[in-house]
């Protein structure tokens, strides 16, 4: 009896941010990912030599560790650097409205001293002008070093006596020691890539690649290719198709990995997961002999013969669980499909969960999954992929994932149910006997191409870069230039091809920094005309972005007058705020869909109101978890618990800090809808403050969901001109 095989697949991926016309790096996230995920994902793995598994190193990536090695900086690197006692009034405003870019929770609270700072800067209240008054030289110092710490791996402290005793100081750093932290960070740079070339020839790591600026292929090669999910979308106003840049992406992308790594890739995650059937003949061009992307790829290629349903059991896993084929001409590229349920688990919900038991349920998960799967064939082991971003994630997780990644790889090294494996290891014993036909264009997302072609803004992108491209065409045929810096100027243009500029316009992601990524996009544009001597068009300097910001939530616009009875009415909550079920990370997106698809909040003078919508009704969806909590940040430690073990009669709680509180006056009721009010005064709560909640949903107390998934629904106390103040805004 074959055990389970279970290919964990981490892409490492950031986009290129330097201006290599310039000289400017204006994001710091290759560096300081570099020193807590790139080189963390990798000591995890060496941990546990039984233990194999497949990471994915993006180009574009590697080449900006290469940079900074070769004395290449970033702008907050530069202010780090920079002594406390005689910064720049402007760098010092820089360093207190950019140094803690961090998540609070997890990267600040733990650490008194960055907690002080960070309650000191009065985000939201002070300018960064207005703050720099109250700072002393010593605070902005060690402001410059807390950044920069918080960002390093937990695993180098454990193996570093002197990174450990640093960290335990806290506070009143001195410049050397400052500088020190600085030099040792380089250090941790420039092991990244020999650590990653020393596992995969040890065998315990498959590395693969991506094209070199990570471009959506498909869209490259025929942009008509997004009609095949979206059949009525718009498309760019220029539809011309670039397959020779795709080839040269893939192509240059297969070189670097041979030279870093003494051999070429055998997989490649393509960007976004993105495929189509015109793409197939260029990867295997290429040398690749296969490729990841989604399961929804699958069901669409297979018409629907491999699908999940609306309770997400996949008919027929024995399909799903296994490579395939596409052919082309007498070539087969073997490709396998990502389980989007177990990667959104680690992506965006177990980082809530005690670590042990969220290793342990992931592993029960796989081994179910080789059990069923063993019923249908029992003459080859499920396959069971599992494709996420390697370092999105573990900043949400309270120890950075260390407890978790620990107990996975060693129970998973362990148990004889499991057998961890390399993707080309598995291909090697178990290669593909299912052929597709034809390959379904889309990307790990929606299995579409929205999120890069689907805005207004992406269209104007693509047609920006385009006639930068024909820019570039003329210039290279009039013979007026060397190749040296046609080259130079190609690189910029293949570089504002990458996906990541495309997947901040529009309104499904937002960052702090999305003008900023909107600069960066049409200054490599600009950089091809200034390479070859050309005044930029005016389009060029007008920003491409025009979406506002998107919030999480509306906001409630009058009081409401709510009857607790768990029945829809739409006019009782008609005038209540509203979080829609979306990812609010910018950086990651999940495929999987919350149990709880939209929440409805208001009030009136004496109570807060809330309202959970679930896909059907919630006294049936519910079934799934036997509590509901509505966990409060503000007021901090209080939680509403919603015992669910009666459906017809749930039994509501106050706990403060864990204990049973001695107010309640909760009402609750589950019927269509889940229906809540609390009064103020069981919150402890007065007009003016600000309620901050999200609702998670448990089972046998651990966390199955929470909405939102990051961040939280506030809400104002009212006043009673509360009505007459909206009116007037």
């Amino acid at each position: 009896m074959h055990p389970v095989s279970l290919a964990l697949f981490w892409h490492q991926h950031q986009p290129y941010y330097p201006d290599d016309v310039s000289g400017e790096t204006l994001m710091p996230w290759v560096r300081l990912h570099g020193t807590k995920d790139y080189i963390g994902m990798a000591l995890h793995i060496k941990e546990v030599p039984e233990f194999h598994c497949t990471i994915n190193l993006v180009p574009s990536l590697l080449v900006q560790i290469q940079r900074y090695l070769k004395g290449g900086s970033d702008r907050h690197l530069d202010v780090s650097r920079i002594s406390a006692d005689s910064l720049p009034e402007q760098d010092a405003f820089f360093l207190l409205d950019n140094f803690y870019m961090c998540n609070e929770q997890t990267m600040i609270r733990p650490f008194e001293r960055y907690r002080e700072l960070h309650l000191k800067r009065a985000f939201g209240r002070e300018t960064g002008a207005q703050a720099l008054r109250r700072f002393t030289t010593q605070e902005l110092r060690d402001l410059q070093v807390w950044f920069n710490l918080t960002w390093m791996h937990e695993l180098l402290f454990e193996a570093d006596t002197d990174l450990r005793e640093f960290r335990a100081k806290g506070k009143h750093w001195t410049e050397d020691e400052k500088n020190w932290l600085l030099a040792k960070q380089l250090e941790v740079l420039g092991n990244i890539v020999p650590l990653h070339r020393e596992l995969s020839e040890g065998g315990q790591l498959e590395l693969t690649t991506t094209p070199f600026y990570h471009p959506i292929l498909p869209l490259l090669w025929d942009k008509k290719s997004a009609r095949e999910a979206m059949p009525g979308c718009a498309l760019p106003k220029y539809v011309d198709p670039y397959p020779e840049d795709a080839k040269q992406q893939i192509q240059r992308g297969v070189a670097l990995h041979e030279e870093l790594f003494g051999m070429p890739p055998r997989g490649m995650w393509p960007s976004e997961g993105s495929v189509s059937h015109d793409i197939v003949g260029a990867i295997l061009d290429a040398g690749i002999e296969w490729i990841a992307t989604d399961e929804e790829i699958l069901s669409h290629s297979t018409e629907g013969f491999v699908h999940r349903d609306a309770h997400g059991h996949v008919t027929h896993p024995e399909m799903l669980y296994r490579p395939w084929h596409v052919d082309q001409g007498d070539r087969s590229l073997q490709m396998i499909f990502r389980d989007h349920g177990l990667s959104d688990l680690i992506g965006f919900h177990y980082q809530r969960n005690d670590p042990a038991w969220a290793a342990d349920d992931l592993l029960a998960k796989v081994k179910e999954i080789g059990r069923v799967v063993r019923g249908h064939n029992a003459e080859r082991p499920a396959l069971v992929p599992i494709i996420l971003d390697g370092e999105n994630c573990w900043e949400y997780y309270p120890d950075g994932g260390v407890g978790f990644l620990r107990q996975l790889y060693r129970q998973a090294a362990a148990d004889p149910g499991v057998s961890a494996v390399r993707v080309s290891e598995h291909l090697d014993k178990f290669p593909s006997a299912h052929r597709i036909t034809r390959l379904f264009a889309g990307s790990w997302i929606n299995h579409d191409f929205y999120i890069w072609i689907g805005h207004h803004e992406d269209r104007d992108g693509w047609d920006l870069l385009h006639l930068t491209r024909e820019f570039l065409k003329k210039a290279e045929h009039s013979g007026r230039f060397d190749a040296e810096l046609i080259e130079a100027a190609r690189k910029e243009l293949f570089i504002a091809e990458g996906s990541d500029w495309f997947w901040w316009y529009g309104d499904d992601h937002n960052s702090a920094q999305d003008d900023l990524f909107d600069e960066l996009f049409r200054r490599h544009l600009r950089n091809v005309y200034t390479l070859l001597h050309e005044i930029p068009p005016s389009a060029l300097l007008r920003p491409v972005s025009r979406t506002e910001r998107r919030h999480i939530h509306t906001q409630p616009t009058s009081f409401l007058n709510v009857k607790v009875d768990g029945r829809h009415s739409f006019f009782e909550w008609q005038n209540a705020g509203r979080y829609h079920a979306g990812s609010e990370r910018g950086t990651m997106t999940m495929v999987t869909e919350s149990i709880i698809r939209d929440i409805y909040f208001g009030f009136d003078l004496e109570r807060l109101m809330i309202r959970c919508d679930t896909s059907d009704r919630a006294d049936i969806d519910l079934r799934e978890c036997d509590e509901v909590r509505i966990r409060f940040v503000e007021p901090f430690g209080m939680e509403i618990r919603i015992d669910l073990s009666d459906m017809q009669h749930p039994v509501p709680s106050i706990t403060h800090d864990g204990k049973l509180h001695k107010y309640n006056g909760v009402n609750v009721a589950v019927g269509r809808i889940l229906e809540v009010t609390v009064p103020w005064a069981s919150l402890e709560m007065s007009a003016g403050q600000v309620s901050q909640f999200a609702v998670e949903l448990f089972l046998k107390d651990e966390s199955i969901g929470r909405s939102p998934s990051e961040g939280t629904i506030d809400a104002v106390v009212p006043t009673p001109d509360f009505e007459n103040r909206i009116w007037q805004a």
